[in-house]
C-alpha cells in the first residue's frame, strides 16, 4: 500500500479555509472520500460547506449541517456529492440505513467525524485534520491534509499546487469554478483586484491502457497527455496574431498554469441557444486566416523542449472510428461480425489513403462553440478567443471547419453550415487562386464522417465507461451531421455500408 503523505496549512480565517477547500475540489473526482476531523466548534462544517459551495459555483448556496439529518446529498454540476456527520452514530449498522455503507458509487463524500465509524473509510482517502491556532487570532485554524492509498498522490499534488499559486502570488486570490470538459484538466478563475486570471490543472495521465500497440487511446490518436502542448500551441498562435490566452505562470512538470482570463463571451446566444452567425462567420474566417500561412511543425516551449506536432495519420483516425463499433454499436445491441468489422475497416483506409496527401495545417481538433470566446472588443481575427487547443494535429484544414459547422454540442442549422463552407472558401481562394473547392468539399465530407463517427462512440464510452450521461443527449444531432456528409458521392460505398449495420441514436 501506498504510505500516508501529510502536509500542514496554517488557516488564519474563513476565506483562508475556503481556499483550501476549493484547491482541493479542483483535484478530486466521482469516488473520492474526505474525512474532516477535528474537536468540536474546530471549522469541519464550514470547511464542507466551502468545499460544496465551490463546487456548486454558488457562494451564498444553503449547506446545512448535517448534524440531525446525518447525511446530505448535493447534485452538483461536476458529479453528486454527499455531507455526513458520524457524531451521533453508536453502531456501525447504522451506517447503512443512512445510505454510507457501502458508499454510494460515483459520489464524492464528506464525513465529519468519520473516527466514530472507522469502517465507513475506503483504503484510499484523504483526511482534513482541523486544530485551533488562539495564538494566531480567535478564528485562526490548522489543517494537516494526509492522504491514504491511492489518495496519497492527491495530497501531494494538492501541495504541490499551493506552492505553485504562492510562488505565482496568487494564494490570496479567490477561487470560482469554472466548467470543465471531458477531460481529466480541470479550471478555477482567480479573482482579485486586477484582471481576473485562469488556473489550469492538467495533470499528466494517458487516456485508457496500453492496447493499442502498447499504446493508450490517448497516445494512438496523438491527444495530449501532459501540460507541453497546450504551452507550445499558445505561444504559437499568440506569435500569429490569434488571440489564445498569454500563459503567466508554468509547472511544466506538475501540470499548472495560469493564464490569461479571455472571458465568458460565447458563441450562442437566445432561448434556445443557438448560434450567432456573426460569430460563427468571424470564426471560419479565423481558420481561413490560419490555413493560409505557412505553419511550423516544430514549436519552442519556454522552460522545456521543442514540440513537435504530430500528424493526424491515417493509423490514429482508424483508431478513433473504431470507438464506434466498440462503444455505440454493442450498446445500440447490434455488434459487428469480425468480417464485417473487417470491411468497415477496409472502406474505411482506403477512403483515408485517398486524402492522405492533401495539404496538411494546424488542426486544433475541437474548434466549435464550448472552446470559443467572443472579444468584442478586438479587429478581425482577433476577435476569436481560442482556448482548447493542446490536442492539435498536423492535417487536413477541412477538419476544424467541420468542428465549426457541424458543431457536436448544438444544432447549426443547414443553411449556416453551407454559409460558413462557402464563406471559407471565397477566402482561401482569394489569397490562393490554386485553392480546389471541388476537393475541399469531398475532404470536408470525409473529415464529417470521420469525426461523427468518432464521436457516436466517444459519448457513449463517456456514458459506459466515465459516468456522464449527459452526452447521450448529442447523439442524435451526430447522427444528423453523420448521414448528411455520407450523402457525399465520394462516401457512396462507406454510406451502403452504415446503412446494413449502424442503427440511429435511441430516442
Amino acid at each position: 500500500m501506498t504510505a500516508p503523505f501529510a502536509f500542514s496549512v496554517a488557516l488564519a480565517n474563513e476565506t483562508a479555509t475556503a481556499h483550501l477547500m476549493a484547491d482541493l475540489a479542483l483535484l478530486i473526482s466521482p469516488g473520492d472520500v474526505i474525512a474532516l476531523s477535528g474537536d468540536l466548534g474546530a471549522g469541519k462544517t464550514a470547511a464542507a460547506r466551502a468545499m460544496i459551495r465551490y463546487l456548486a459555483g454558488e457562494p451564498e448556496l444553503d449547506v446545512p449541517s448535517p448534524t440531525f439529518t446525518l447525511v446530505q446529498s448535493y447534485h452538483l454540476p461536476s458529479f453528486p456529492l454527499l455531507h455526513a456527520d458520524l457524531y451521533r452514530i453508536d453502531d456501525p449498522g447504522e451506517l447503512e440505513e443512512i445510505g454510507l455503507s457501502p458508499l454510494p458509487d460515483g459520489t464524492v463524500a464528506l464525513i465529519e467525524w468519520a473516527e466514530r465509524a472507522p469502517e465507513v473509510l475506503p483504503d484510499d482517502y484523504i483526511e482534513i485534520t482541523l486544530t485551533h491556532r488562539p495564538a494566531l487570532g480567535s478564528v485562526a485554524r490548522a489543517a494537516e491534509i494526509k492522504g491514504y492509498g491511492k489518495a496519497a498522490a492527491q495530497v501531494q499534488r494538492l501541495q504541490a499546487l499551493r506552492a505553485f499559486l504562492e510562488r505565482a502570488g496568487e494564494m490570496e486570490a479567490a477561487r470560482e469554478r469554472v466548467a470543465g470538459d471531458a477531460s481529466t484538466r480541470s479550471y478555477a478563475r482567480l479573482l482579485h483586484d486586477g484582471p481576473s486570471l485562469i488556473l489550469m490543472n492538467a495533470p499528466r495521465r494517458p487516456d485508457g491502457p496500453p492496447i493499442y500497440g502498447g499504446r493508450s487511446y490517448s497516445a494512438a490518436v496523438h491527444l495530449a497527455e501532459d501540460v507541453r502542448p497546450f504551452v507550445a500551441l499558445a505561444h504559437g498562435l499568440r506569435e500569429r496574431g490569434f488571440s489564445a490566452p498569454a500563459i503567466l505562470h508554468a509547472n511544466l512538470s506538475d501540470g499548472f498554469l495560469i493564464t490569461e482570463d479571455l472571458g465568458g463571451a460565447g458563441f450562442l446566444g437566445g432561448v434556445p441557444r443557438q448560434p450567432i452567425t456573426e460569430r460563427y462567420q468571424a470564426a471560419a474566417d479565423c481558420l481561413a486566416a490560419l490555413h493560409r500561412e505557412p505553419l511550423p511543425t516544430v514549436l519552442p516551449v519556454p522552460g522545456g523542449p521543442d514540440y513537435a506536432i504530430p500528424e493526424f495519420d491515417v493509423e490514429a483516425m482508424l483508431i478513433e472510428i473504431g470507438l464506434m463499433p466498440e462503444w455505440y454499436l454493442p450498446d445500440r445491441g447490434t455488434p459487428l461480425t469480425a468480417a464485417d468489422h473487417q470491411e468497415f475497416l477496409e472502406l474505411w483506409r482506403a477512403l483515408l489513403l485517398q486524402h492522405a496527401a492533401d495539404a496538411q495545417a494546424w488542426v486544433l481538433r475541437d474548434f466549435h462553440s464550448p472552446n470559443l470566446i467572443w472579444l468584442g472588443d478586438r479587429e478581425g481575427i482577433a476577435r476569436v478567443g481560442l482556448i482548447d487547443f493542446q490536442d492539435a494535429v498536423l492535417g487536413p484544414a477541412a477538419y476544424d471547419l467541420v468542428s465549426l459547422a457541424q458543431d457536436a454540442r448544438i444544432d447549426v442549422p443547414e443553411q449556416l453550415e453551407l454559409t460558413l463552407l462557402a464563406r471559407y472558401i471565397k477566402a482561401r481562394r482569394a489569397a490562393e487562386p490554386g485553392f480546389d473547392p471541388a476537393a475541399f468539399a469531398e475532404t470536408y465530407a470525409v473529415m464529417s464522417a470521420q469525426r461523427n463517427t468518432r464521436l457516436l462512440g466517444t459519448f457513449t464510452r463517456l456514458n459506459r465507461r466515465d459516468g456522464k450521461p449527459q452526452y447521450l443527449a448529442h447523439l442524435p444531432r451526430i447522427w444528423t451531421y453523420l448521414t448528411r456528409s455520407l450523402a457525399h458521392p465520394a462516401l457512396a460505398s462507406l454510406q451502403s455500408w452504415y446503412d446494413r449495420h449502424v442503427p440511429p441514436p435511441a430516442q
